[in-house]
């Protein structure tokens, strides 16, 4: 049987588009279900901020009578006016091992920035570079931290047979507790001492005054990001999206800022991974009790993940990274969790690559964007 595509909406069979990876991934003892009010709020032209700037076409592959594919095609008009490019993207990309299943898929991306004047499609992205990205193509033995990406081992040679090519790599580090250099944790101790004579130090956040703190964040976050591969900055609606979305989830002994004479220079933000809790959440529903789960639980996870890590360019290569992944381990220990993920990794970011690797973190999972001309 032929594969036909079924364009939905919001409106209009949403609900179809969001629960298809919990069918796909059925007895996948790795998958994660994605909260399903997150995800609706997400596609919600009304309540994301990514709809005031961008546009998307969702689309469901139904082969035999069964939907066996999703995926969306995304026009994000801030990344092409801030890297001066035409570039569609498509993103919540999932489908079964069939080759005709993803030709079909793609074809309705590709058509959709051929549409929007674009000169090639990239992804998957979901919806921007800022947010969860990449197709795992290595890793594939435990489930994602919090807020990564996961799929079958079939991905890669699919979408690639298609024609995209691989445009870069991201990498996940595991730093174990038990394995985490304890030289590297006694010099970025003596680091930070010497950082303080040059008048600048290292904090928590402080969560009482997270609205003040947040814009603190988001300046470096634009600054110290810039020169990244596939960076954009967010906007204000965005960064507040953000910020009320995982305020919840911050623990200040695992956030911290630095600052040169009060003025702030890097931060590093790491989180609960919650996805331990969950996994155990049958197609994403919070409610009834999936919501008691996730509060009570947040603080008993046994890992965590450094979800942004970053500071300004002229202050790099002094330690300030170094302290921050030290400071993390410390806390992990002083915890007794089993470690931290450090991740994404971006493969041309020596720098962090470095500073992970020197505390003996393991690179143990890789996921990839793609690229191809339309």
């Amino acid at each position: 049987m032929a594969v036909t595509i079924r364009e939905v909406s919001f409106d209009n069979g949403i609900a179809d588009f969001i629960n298809f990876p919990h069918d796909l991934y059925e007895g996948d003892p790795n998958y994660v279900p994605e909260i399903f009010i997150g995800q609706k709020d997400m596609m919600n032209p009304a309540k994301y901020p990514f709809h005031k700037y961008g546009k998307v076409k969702y689309y469901l592959a139904v082969k035999n009578g069964k939907t066996v594919g999703r995926i969306a095609a995304i026009q994000n008009s801030n990344y092409n006016n801030h890297h001066h490019c035409k570039v569609g993207f498509f993103g919540f990309f999932d489908f079964a091992q069939d080759q005709e299943v993803v030709n079909a898929l793609l074809d309705k991306a590709k058509q959709y920035a051929v549409e929007n004047g674009n000169e090639y499609l990239m992804g998957p992205t979901n919806f921007t570079t800022n947010e969860t990205a990449g197709t795992l193509v290595d890793g594939f033995h435990e489930p994602p931290k919090i807020m990564m990406t996961y799929n079958k081992p079939y991905y890669d040679q699919l979408i690639q047979h298609y024609g995209l090519k691989k445009e870069m790599d991201l990498y996940a580090y595991m730093i174990y507790g038990d394995k985490a250099s304890e030289k590297s944790i006694r010099i970025a101790d003596a680091v930070e001492s010497r950082l303080k004579a040059k008048g600048i130090t290292i904090r928590n956040v402080n969560v009482k005054d997270i609205n003040n703190e947040a814009k603190r964040i988001q300046k470096v976050y634009n600054d110290a990001w810039e020169e990244n591969w596939g960076f954009v900055p967010f906007t204000d609606a965005e960064f507040e999206y953000l910020k009320n979305d995982l305020k919840m989830l911050l623990d200040p002994a695992f956030a911290y800022i630095a600052e040169k004479d009060g003025v702030p220079i890097g931060f590093g933000i790491t989180l609960p991974n919650i996805n331990e809790i969950l996994i155990k959440n049958k197609r994403g529903r919070l409610f009834p009790f999936g919501i008691f789960r996730l509060l009570f639980g947040k603080k008993k996870t046994k890992t965590v993940r450094v979800l942004a890590l970053g500071v300004v360019e002229q202050y790099r290569k002094m330690g300030i990274e170094a302290v921050f992944f030290a400071k993390n381990i410390q806390e992990t220990k002083r915890r007794g969790l089993v470690g931290g993920e450090a991740s994404w990794v971006l493969e041309n970011n020596e720098p962090m690559k470095a500073a992970a690797e020197h505390l003996n973190g393991e690179r143990y999972k890789t996921y990839r964007l793609y690229k191809m001309p339309v």
